[in-house]
């Protein structure tokens, strides 16, 4: 390979910092030959800033000596912080020292270049740092991975029941501490083992998809749904009081009742019946309490003749009432 063939850095950007100007031009001329893109600074808080930002350069090039933050100073706070993504650090010094060459490396760099260098010397450092970049990559979208997998459900997408859990607990907590009321929803799909010993378990699955995705687009964005397991759903409404909760309950309902659902190329009627219940109305001192009202609730609802949505305790008079409101609609057509 020439020494003016792109090395595939497919526009990387990479800061160069060092305060003499003729030096910064060199180095830009030759990254820009070999397919980098150089962001430059001429003194250690500008590159300092760069790296800081949100959209900060992967590798860097930097002279030891610089005026305000010297290069081996910036490596000790960029290593301080352990952001991610990496950034990879090369640093140039005309020192020659075996001690400060380890002072430089303890410091958080990379590599190390001493001035005067061959051109040759720092593109095969640009590529082994281009290396470990990728590397990185494919070590962070793994675990991104493994972390999808351990907390969402994997025929839904949805939060799994130790992941929603989770979140109540949370959510509850953070009520409680700062005197905001909280409503969580059971929802459970009616007679949905009929759709299973009907239309077949694959059929199952695509309403199970198709019920979850119509629970996540009918809520906030700050509101949380999770697979409570089986066909049973919990969604938990931060800032939310149960007249609040029964709005939203009954919005799902008619969400997931308006429409029939496809399965196995055939169209399948799917209600569910919820149960609402929130704190403090519920007087619930834990996510356990909270979660007992709601499952009370859900077989009320259930015994009630399902397809429709019921509150837990304090809320029963209020539960009364949009149910009487609910059959003077539907008398009116």
């Amino acid at each position: 390979m020439g020494t003016n063939q792109p090395d595939g850095g497919a526009g990387l950007r990479v800061l160069v910092a060092d305060d003499n100007p003729v030096f910064r031009c060199m180095l830009r001329t030759m990254l820009g030959k070999w397919g980098y893109q150089a962001v430059e600074a001429s003194d250690g808080a500008t590159a300092y800033n760069l790296l800081e930002s949100a959209d900060a350069p992967r590798l860097a090039v930097m002279d030891w000596m610089m005026p305000g933050i010297d290069g081996v100073e910036i490596c000790r706070r960029v290593r301080a912080e352990a952001r991610e993504p990496y950034i990879y650090i090369v640093l140039l010094t005309a020192r020659t020292e075996s001690e400060d060459l380890v002072h430089g490396m303890d410091a958080g760099a990379d590599d190390y270049l001493t001035k005067p260098f061959h051109p040759q010397e720092l593109r095969v450092r640009m590529r082994a740092g281009r290396r470990i970049l990728e590397l990185q990559r494919e070590l962070l979208d793994a675990r991104e991975e493994l972390r999808v997998q351990a907390t969402h459900d994997g025929l839904t997408g949805l939060w799994n029941r130790a992941s929603i859990l989770e979140t109540l607990d949370k959510e509850l907590a953070r009520a409680q501490r700062e005197g905001h009321p909280l409503t969580m929803l059971m929802i459970d799909l009616d007679h949905f083992k009929l759709v299973n010993d009907s239309h077949g378990h694959q059929a199952g699955d695509a309403v199970l998809r198709e019920a979850a995705r119509r629970i996540q687009s009918s809520i906030r964005r700050y509101d949380t749904a999770g697979r409570y397991g089986g066909e049973e759903f919990v969604v938990v409404l931060p800032a939310t009081d149960l007249a609040g909760g029964m709005v939203q309950a009954e919005r799902i309902r008619q969400t997931i009742a308006g429409e029939g659902m496809t399965a196995s190329g055939k169209l399948v009627e799917v209600t569910c019946s919820i149960g609402v219940c929130a704190w403090p109305a519920s007087r619930a001192g834990d996510a356990p309490v909270l979660i007992h009202g709601a499952d009370e609730a859900l077989y009320e609802a259930k015994r009630s003749g399902r397809n429709r949505v019921r509150a837990n305790g304090v809320g029963a008079a209020l539960d009364r009432t949009l149910v009487r409101l609910d059959a003077e609609i539907n008398s009116l057509g």
